[in-house]
């Protein structure tokens, strides 16, 4: 922050004052807004700079005062002068930020800068118009088997993350993370208000994958003043754009909007803004719907480049229908939905496939995914109505217990820690080996332990990657893969 401060008073209060000839007064402070006056051509979002060397940026203007937001921990005193910017909110952007952990203001916390910004972007932009975006036709690979096969996402996609607290969310989208980082992928992860403990954290798990190059940190800690917590998703989006606009696909996440509103609840009740539903402010779906139109398949002078935007939401015991949880969803695309009762019956991710959705994920499917996907679906539906009958006891044919046995190896087979990740035509070939019975329960339990060492092979092994992705790419169905899988006995030898 004191690196923001200063860059701005290298044009020092008194330069400002010279060039611009408006001299503001502070007549009232009010946690992090300050009313003022004497700054008659003020214009909404334009940056201030007290006295003090600090910086402050219009929040609102009456015809009496202007409201300012301050960024700074240090105490604004009544009577402090302002001079006006006649400036905006920039943040520099450039490949140098690679591999680093920034502030909302784009500034160093953390990873060495390799070289100079390339230039600087208002961290607030007009969403691209509808000329210029383009239907999503590739597919996100996440490494998550429950969700790249029955929950799929596509470049371009916004898919809000949702769940209560404690249930795995955080840990999906980082590994989201280092998936899209290995496919070479720009991912810039949002830390949202969060301890500095959990940005370090992070931060950890994005080396210990060795993914890092490819990952950008933009972080606020939650001792932060508000107004930069409420900067660092729009930062973060600048900064997406950026990346998009020389030719990259980027991931963003922004982790995670629920901190976002409550600061920005916060700011709007110490200005006196009107409360509305929950003490939310009556703009408050405005301000994430102008943040996450920013997202989406765009035509670039570079070709078509995607910012898949994966905003997380908390819910309370469940509660899919909260104020700031609705607004998302009918702003985004789909929702994953995290489902507490699943994470307490030991499932990893605890992903509930029956109540998320995607709109526009299966469009980006191959067919043959498309075709597992609905196998997979149609399944499990069955799957779900047959355990009914075991909770009541009730005396099971054949054919139920056959189908509760396949349910638990997919189960199973869904099961991922954190430090797992499956490629795609890995993901496929393992269910398929699953779902065709070709292999004993003691060597498919091996290769259901062994899931990671199978992943690892395959990024390490060209044959044994060209083997596998030639058979996924010849097959046009389930069906047909099945079939292809047995006529040749050499696939099972690669994994078994």
């Amino acid at each position: 922050m004191r690196h923001l401060e200063k860059e701005r008073s290298m044009l020092t209060f008194k330069d400002y004052l010279d060039k611009i000839g408006e001299i503001g007064s502070v007549e009232q402070v009010v946690g992090s807004i300050v009313y003022a006056s004497g700054l008659p051509n003020a214009k909404p979002q334009e940056l201030v700079v007290f006295e003090n060397g600090d910086i402050g940026q219009v929040f609102s203007i009456t015809q009496k005062q202007v409201e300012i937001l301050i960024f700074s921990k240090n105490p604004i005193k009544v009577g402090t002068k302002i001079a006006r910017s006649n400036s905006f909110l920039e943040i520099p952007v450039g490949r140098q930020l690679l591999g680093t952990i920034i502030n909302p203001f784009g500034h160093l916390v953390g990873g060495k800068i390799g070289g100079k910004p390339v230039e600087k972007r208002p961290i607030e932009n007009e969403p691209s118009g509808i000329t210029s975006r383009k239907t999503i036709k590739k597919h996100l690979e996440t490494g998550i088997s429950v969700v790249d096969l029955i929950v799929p996402l596509g470049k371009g996609q916004r898919e809000l993350v949702i769940g209560d607290r404690k249930t795995g969310k955080t840990n999906f989208i980082l590994q989201a993370i280092v998936s899209a980082a290995k496919q070479n992928d720009i991912a810039i992860y949002a830390a949202i208000g969060k301890k500095r403990l959990d940005i370090k954290k992070a931060e950890e798990y994005f080396i210990r994958n060795k993914v890092m190059k490819n990952v950008v940190i933009v972080a606020s800690a939650s001792e932060d003043p508000p107004g930069t917590i409420y900067l660092t998703p729009y930062s973060a989006m600048t900064l997406a754009e950026y990346f998009k606009d020389e030719g990259l696909d980027v991931l963003l996440v922004l982790d995670d909007l629920s901190t976002h509103a409550k600061f920005y609840r916060e700011i709007a009740l110490l200005a006196g803004r009107f409360p509305g539903r929950n003490s939310y402010p009556g703009d408050i779906f405005y301000t994430h719907a102008r943040l996450l139109e920013r997202a989406g398949n765009f035509a670039t002078k570079n070709g078509e480049n995607a910012i898949t935007c994966l905003p997380v939401v908390e819910t309370t015991q469940g509660d899919l229908g909260g104020y700031i949880q609705t607004n998302l969803m009918s702003m985004t695309d789909g929702h994953l939905f995290f489902d507490s009762n699943l994470f307490y019956q030991g499932r990893r991710p605890a992903v509930n496939p029956f109540l998320s959705v995607t709109r526009v994920g299966r469009q980006a499917q191959s067919k043959l995914k498309g075709s597992i996907g609905r196998e997979l679906t149609s399944f499990l539906n069955l799957y779900e109505k047959m355990q009914s009958f075991v909770h009541f006891g009730a005396e099971l044919n054949e054919t139920t217990k056959a189908t509760l046995a396949t349910g638990k190896d997919i189960l199973q087979f869904f099961d991922q820690n954190v430090n797992t990740l499956l490629p795609g035509n890995v993901q496929i070939l393992i269910f398929s080996l699953l779902w065709g019975q070709m292999v004993k329960n003691d060597k498919l339990d091996k290769i259901m332990a062994e899931k990671q060492k199978i992943s690892d092979l395959y990024e390490k092994d060209k044959t044994f990657r060209k083997k596998i992705d030639s058979l996924v790419e010849n097959s046009q169905t389930l069906n047909d893969l099945l079939q292809r899988i047995k006529l040749n006995s050499s696939y099972l030898k690669l994994v078994a």
